[in-house]
């Protein structure tokens, strides 16, 4: 009777034939997801290094137009908050591709830079776009005020904030010390702006600039592996 009833049984080699068939499907699916995954990564880092060749030749221009090499205009005033805002795509890459690693450290460095490099976009603003309208006494007046106070803090931010990214990536290895030493280097002067001479702050916008550039290329370069 309960030879009758029983559910008959698979025979051992036709299930044996059918796990292997199981497995290589399920790993070329994790492959799939993986290679897609990796696509968007690779973008990402390659684009933030567009952004990053984009302020560094604002930046050069910031710096002929100081230098009276090339014309002070309503495009090149209004392009002089650019560089800091496609400085922050770089700035993101370049940490989620490497600064993430310093850990806990990285993340408030990074925090810390992003602060201040948006909060220079609103000085950059100020001082192209509307000290360049005013009379010399009005622009006295306004820096004795809160104005003048809120351009202090945010160059001290963006000097500390440089600081604290470059030290960053430098603890999470990967990315070459000759650009991150050029970035702060160049980054002083930027934030001292108020107490050095003229020739200095071009000299800091130049070498930020090829600072910039330099990290965004190493960062294009790198983007396929990094992403893996």
């Amino acid at each position: 009777m309960l030879a009758t009833t029983a559910e008959p049984r698979r025979p051992q080699s036709l299930i044996s034939l059918q796990r292997p068939a199981e497995g290589p499907r399920h790993e070329e699916n994790s492959t799939t997801v993986r290679s897609s995954a990796a696509v968007p990564s690779a973008t990402l880092y390659r684009l933030a290094s567009v952004a990053g060749v984009g302020s560094a030749l604002i930046l050069l221009v910031n710096a002929a137009k100081r230098s009276s090499l090339i014309a002070t205009t309503d495009l090149t005033q209004l392009l002089a908050p650019v560089a800091e805002i496609l400085a922050l795509g770089l700035v993101v890459g370049l940490f989620l591709a490497f600064g993430r690693r310093a850990g806990l450290f990285g993340m408030i460095a990074f925090v810390v830079n992003f602060v201040a490099l948006a909060s220079l976009v609103g000085v950059e603003v100020v001082i192209n776009l509307v000290f360049s309208k005013l009379p010399l006494t009005t622009i006295i007046d306004l820096r004795a005020g809160p104005l003048g106070l809120a351009l202090v803090v945010s160059s001290v931010l963006f000097l500390l904030g440089t600081l604290a990214f470059v030290i960053s990536l430098v603890v999470a290895r990967g990315v070459p010390r000759i650009p991150l030493a050029l970035y702060f280097i160049g980054a002083v002067p930027i934030a001292l702006r108020a107490f050095v001479p003229e020739l200095a702050l071009d000299l800091g916008l130049v070498t930020l600039a090829a600072a910039i550039a330099w990290l965004a290329g190493w960062l294009w370069m790198r983007a396929p592996t990094t992403s893996r």
